[in-house]
């Protein structure tokens, strides 16, 4: 049983009102008030319904409402019994300097409730930030209820429209997008009822159409008629100021196509030279544009009042859709997992070939970004109403495209995924160990360990001590297409002589300016000469060249002097 105390109740009202903390005053309080006011709760994330606090916080107490006192069990017994279906809560009556609060410890329904008279309302939140109630509608309601029970929201079958709703250029873009070869080229030359039911958007047998043949295929005042949620705001900051602003309402496909172009035009990319080839490297890579605007179109969750937010910087695309991750998805499994929050939307595009098939689209977007010398998609902004996910659009590390370019070119094997995160992390943030790299990248230590050790096997990472205090960085076929005293830096990570460093930077290049030394051992020209002197002497180095085509190598035993 839930025991709050005085003091609890005190900061809980000198809080004032949240998202899961509702007051109402306790003179003039019936029973309908009550049981709204829990209903809304509880169609939202739970919370505490405080009774005997006015709306700025101010403790005044509830009348009592059986007898001389507020019995809360019989004050449960009221939610439980004028709800439907039945709401169980915790009801504790708090003595506060005097007067008694009754604070109702309410959870979150697990599918919509609404009162015994048919009264559904919601907690949301203003624009201000501060929290309401409001209406919970019809498509809402069935939304959530299909989620709950597994089922899909946009197979729902409507009752009030028809083909007639539906606009043929929508069905005409579709068969065009298939016929890309990308998608299901069976349908790019389907009739319209054939392609409805193909994707499962018509009641089979009969002429009854699904929610989602309004989202792919709806005329505008139809989409606005029965999914005014079905919208798009594009904005572009530079500088921190905005200098593009379009609202997207149309049908998914178009809204997609409409999307992509906008990030088309304002795309640029940088160019890498490897060996013969020049590479580019786009701002805004297209498979990942792709990818992430699908992702938000098909996921989000119709139910939520707002509009999908696409925001483009010079430092990353962000984009926000309401809902939060369909069931069973986390930020940590997101890589692994695939379970769409519309099985429908979902095949509609992989069968116009603009997701992947595989249903692996957020691998292949963090894939394709590491494969460009970019970190990957960043979904830690994400919350219990909105999958918030960040793009970087910032320059790109051409080392690190160079060094995997070459290397796959080289050996006729491509790198998978979580050893390009691993690589990516060592570039990052330098030596760690393995427990350091499971925990950044949220894989278990046997998965790390296992990429560690093929990556260590093809010779791109190395290690150093042992036992648990084993240290990985990379090795130096990454540092030959890199600033070369970089590797000697980072396999030296532990403090280590000056002639010691520079014998181990000649191992691995063969050769030494005297610059080099001073920037290998941060040393100025002269300490570095004097450096160099010593192992010469010591007959460690010897020196070739004049002026400024001189260098030291390494002396080997047996070579002639």
């Amino acid at each position: 049983m839930v025991t709050v105390t005085p003091d609890e109740v005190r900061a809980l009202a000198a809080a004032s009102e949240t998202f899961t903390v509702e007051f109402k005053r306790g003179q003039g309080l019936n029973d309908t008030i009550i049981v709204s006011a829990a209903v809304c709760l509880a169609n939202g994330r739970g919370g505490k319904l405080l009774l005997g606090v006015e709306n700025d916080g101010a403790i005044t107490g509830i009348a009592p409402r059986h007898g001389d006192r507020t019995d809360p069990a019989r004050l449960r017994a009221m939610i439980l019994n004028k709800t439907e279906p039945a709401l169980a809560t915790v009801v504790e009556v708090v003595d506060i300097d005097g007067v008694d609060v009754a604070v109702v410890h309410i959870q979150p329904a697990s599918t919509p409730v609404g009162t015994k008279d048919g009264l559904f309302v919601r907690r949301s939140t203003k624009s201000d930030g501060t929290p309401e109630c409001v209406p919970y509608r019809a498509h809402e309601i069935i939304s959530v209820g299909l989620s709950a029970q597994g089922r899909d929201y946009a197979e729902t079958v409507l009752s009030d429209i028809d083909i007639d709703d539906l606009d043929p250029q929508e069905f005409d873009r579709h068969r065009e997008l298939c016929a890309t070869g990308r998608g299901d080229t069976s349908l790019a030359d389907a009739s319209d009822e054939d392609i409805l039911r193909a994707l499962r958007l018509q009641v089979p047998r009969t002429a009854a159409l699904a929610l989602g043949a309004v989202l792919m295929f709806g005329k505008p005042q139809s989409l606005a008629r029965i999914v005014p949620t079905a919208e798009v705001i594009i904005q572009e900051e530079r500088s921190g100021k905005l200098v593009f602003d379009e609202g997207i309402r149309a049908p998914l496909l178009r809204t997609a196509e409409r999307l992509s172009e906008i990030m088309e035009a304002r795309n640029s990319e940088q160019e890498l030279q490897v060996g013969l080839h020049r590479v580019r490297v786009p701002r805004l890579p297209e498979m990942t544009v792709r990818e992430v605007i699908a992702n938000a179109l098909v996921h989000r969750d119709y139910s939520e009042s707002g509009p999908v937010s696409v925001r483009l910087t010079e430092d990353a695309l962000r984009i926000s859709s309401p809902g939060g991750f369909p069931p069973g998805i986390t930020a940590e499994n997101i890589f692994e997992d695939s379970r769409p929050r519309s099985v429908i939307l979902a095949d509609a595009f992989k069968r116009a070939g603009l997701v992947d098939r595989a249903g692996r689209g957020v691998p292949r977007i963090y894939d394709n970004l590491l494969r460009l010398g970019r970190d990957g998609p960043d979904f830690s902004g994400t919350n219990d109403h909105a999958v918030v996910v960040s793009i970087p659009t910032s320059d790109a590390d051409l080392e690190m495209v160079r060094f995997i370019i070459d290397y796959e070119e080289s050996t006729g094997t491509q790198l998978m995924l979580r050893e390009l995160r691993v690589l990516h992390s060592l570039k990052v943030a330098g030596p760690a160990e393995l427990g350091e790299l499971a925990r950044s990248l949220a894989i278990s230590e046997a998965g790390v360990r296992t990429s560690t050790t093929r990556l260590t096997e093809a010779g791109l990472v190395e290690a150093r001590g042992s036992g648990r205090g084993r240290r990985y960085h990379l090795a130096p076929s990454f540092y030959r297409s890199a600033a070369p005293e970089a590797y000697v830096r980072m396999r030296d990570f532990d403090p280590i002589q000056q002639d010691q460093m520079v014998l181990s930077y000649l191992d691995t290049y063969g050769s030494i300016t005297r610059s080099k030394a001073a920037a290998l051992c941060r040393l100025t020209p002269p300490e570095a000469a004097r450096l160099l002197k010593r192992l010469v002497q010591a007959g460690e180095l010897e020196l070739r060249g004049e002026k400024r085509g001189s260098h030291y190598v390494r002396v080997r035993r047996g070579d002639a002097r």
